[in-house]
């Protein structure tokens, strides 16, 4: 260790020796200072000094690992810069924790800094956050750093939130620690809280009695493939449906709006859509697109995995068709229910329910005892109307060690086609053993390169996604290997907390996206969602976001131009969550044809803007705050590319504002998004 050994190697084992436990005594005698000066007098409303050890930390919300208590997230000795500490929380960037106090709090204290036990130096900063006020910012501290003190008064303060962040640069080796912390209060004891409290509001308004049309203005497919599309409708039912230029094969369903056939030869169909009922009548311009391009605006719909994991079934496929009808989502075009990792056999499980051979002599895969018939599973999602979805990865085993295609691929994909799946997630998985160590561009590519056309060339339009987490720059040669998505960066799992990176970063590629080719940031998690670091089952609990943060979550993934795919409980959507999935002037902004991913336009360093261009010559545009504390943002005419007066649009109320000139400015909360619409004053209205 630099800077700390001597050429004799006695002499400095003794001064290491010597330090350690000076340092222990020293910090030690801190330790019981600060106790006995909060101690005072035994009366209830006398000071009492709380370790931030004590508190539950399972609510602490972290990317990596388990917060540990009086040691660091990997279980050694909190040590920052050579100086040991005997007591404190140890945790990995980011993280956050949330304390509810009842004001009588007087103040918190620690010592912060990157933990000695990573031999690589990673970047973490601490900020210490009162009420939405920031009382503390360590600024950026690396191994090396001596570890700098947090002695803040919390008097009147409700919330209290300590957080680590990754230092803008990544979370590798970001080991931190909360040495010696600890809350001084005459009040109630502090309660740490996934989500701090925050009202429910809704801010969509319900549809109307009166018919309205949310289909995309295109719609691809190709030539002679199977073709399938329920038109999303909402208004009061009965509602009867008809379409004008539909082509010859096609034939449309008039009750339920379900329209079935063989898709037409190459070619451009204007089509025109019509809805009637009590109401009102009303029709839409539906372009239907016989070529190459599937998806030509993002796909939408739902995927099992972070509602139900490892125990998926064909009774809840099923099951989430049924709920994506009634509940009103596929009335706004969400249109795929889609099965993740885990409906295969698991060689070598003890499970009777999934294990077993898991091919045939013919080398077919076999689904495990949960799916008993997989064509009559594809066939009643189908009779609703909606497409549906299935897992694989190229490795010869999932993430979850069930039957992969490694060596398959030819069987798989025709056996995909003929039980009548729209969708392949491919997932890289254990890939990485056939791939390995060089992790070359040709290595990365290769799977996809061979799955790619196979999915291609079967007799059905089929979505290809690939989930490889954003590996040798995928957006760049996705499209080459016939895919339709792909994944920009890793599972959002529980990094809930990096939404607004994972956002930015993944504009830095929307060179690469448009009608047809989409980037993927991962699923949307509102609502109800399933524990992936408990049990695997139907332990569902609502998602670690604040009301804020779920509508800030679909304002970044429409201004992304992403594949909307919902991952929580369809069965338990309430009217908040349903508020958020379905306001068809935000989903508007999703499936626009031009395809765009939102321009980011710094502001500061936690706030930006996204600048949507709009097929209509109009702009959608976020003002998004990914700080912790609230903040006024200004869209201004020169960065949006706009000049004179502005008609501005609330999309989540469906109201105009007013109309604006020179710039556009609103409050926005900690973590929050306005996402507004902007054309020019003398436009048409809507």
């Amino acid at each position: 260790m630099r800077g700390l050994f001597c050429p004799a190697a006695s002499f400095s084992l003794t001064m290491i020796s010597l330090l350690t436990v000076s340092s222990l005594l020293a910090t030690d005698a801190v330790w019981a200072q600060d106790h006995s000066a909060a101690a005072g007098g035994s009366a209830s409303t006398s000071p009492r000094t709380i370790p931030l050890g004590q508190l539950d930390l399972t609510k602490m919300r972290q990317g990596f690992a388990k917060p540990r208590v009086d040691a660091s997230v990997d279980g050694t000795s909190l040590t920052i810069a050579g100086r040991q500490f005997a007591h404190g929380v140890g945790t990995h960037a980011d993280s956050i924790l949330q304390i509810v106090l009842d004001g009588k709090a007087s103040r918190f204290q620690a010592w912060v800094g990157h933990d000695n036990e990573t031999k690589q130096t990673g970047t973490i900063d601490f900020k210490v956050i009162g009420d939405g006020q920031v009382l503390f910012e360590s600024g950026i501290m690396r191994r090396h750093n001596p570890a700098r003190r947090v002695d803040v008064p919390l008097d009147g303060v409700k919330l209290l939130t300590l957080r680590v962040g990754d230092g803008h640069d990544g979370h590798m080796y970001d080991h931190a620690d909360w040495a010696q912390a600890q809350i001084i209060t005459a009040g109630a004891d502090p309660v740490t809280v996934v989500v701090p409290p925050e009202d429910k509001i809704i801010l969509t308004p319900k549809p109307g009695p009166q018919p309205h049309l949310n289909n995309p203005v295109v719609y691809g497919c190709r030539p002679g493939h199977p073709f399938l599309y329920r038109i999303p409708a909402t208004g009061v039912r009965p509602m009867e449906f008809s379409a004008e230029g539909l082509p010859d094969g096609l034939t449309l369903d008039g009750k339920s709006g379900i329209i079935r056939g063989t898709a037409p030869d190459r070619g451009d169909y204007k089509v025109t859509l019509r809805a009637k009922n009590s109401a009102g009548e009303v029709s839409k311009a539906f372009a239907i697109r016989s070529g190459d391009q599937l998806a030509l605006t993002p796909y939408m719909g739902w995927n099992h995995w972070y509602a139900y994991f490892e125990n998926i079934s064909d009774a809840k496929m099923r099951q989430a068709a049924d709920a994506m009808v009634a509940n009103g989502m596929a009335d706004f075009g969400y249109d795929f229910v889609c099965i993740d990792d885990c409906w295969m056999r698991k060689p070598g499980s003890d499970d009777r329910a999934v294990s077993g051979d898991p091919r045939n002599k013919d080398g077919n895969i076999l689904p495990n005892s949960k799916f008993p018939d997989m064509k009559a599973l594809t066939d009643y999602i189908h009779g609703k109307g909606l497409k549906t979805g299935i897992y694989s990865s190229p490795g010869p085993l999932t993430c979850q060690q069930y039957a992969g295609s490694y060596d398959f691929e030819a069987n798989d994909a025709r056996q995909y086609a003929d039980w009548g799946f729209d969708l392949l997630k491919y997932d890289w998985c254990s890939y990485t053993k056939i791939a390995g160590k060089d992790r070359t561009l040709k290595e990365m590519k290769q799977p996809y390169e061979l799955m790619g056309p196979l999915i291609a060339g079967q007799n059905r339009d089929i979505i290809f996604n690939l989930c490889q987490y954003g590996m040798g720059d995928v957006w760049r040669w996705g499209a080459d290997v016939h895919a339709q998505s792909w994944r920009t960066s890793g599972d959002l799992g529980y990094s809930l907390d990096k939404l607004f990176s994972v956002v930015r970063q993944n504009a830095n590629h929307r060179a690469w996206q448009g009608p047809g080719h989409w980037n993927d940031p991962d699923y949307l998690q509102i609502g109800y969602i399933g524990d992936l670091r408990g049990v695997r089952g139907d332990k569902l609990s609502p998602v670690a976001l604040t009301p804020t943060e779920q509508y800030s979550f679909m304002s970044l993934w429409v201004l992304s131009a992403a594949p909307l795919v919902y991952s929580g409980d369809l069965t338990r959507l309430d009217e908040f969550t349903l508020n958020i999935l379905c306001n068809s002037e935000v989903i508007e902004v999703d499936q626009d044809p031009l395809g765009q991913c939102g321009a980011p336009a710094d502001l500061s360093e936690d706030a930006f803007l996204l600048i949507k261009e709009m097929a209509d010559g109009s702009k959608a545009v976020g003002l998004c705050n990914g700080g912790d504390t609230s903040a006024t943002l200004s869209a201004k005419w020169g960065v949006l590319g706009v000049a004179g007066r502005q008609r501005v649009r609330d999309l989540w109320t469906q109201k105009d504002i007013g109309e604006f000139d020179g710039e556009f400015s609103a409050d926005v909360p900690s973590h929050g998004v306005k996402l507004v619409r902007i054309w020019p004053a003398d436009a048409s209205a809507r």
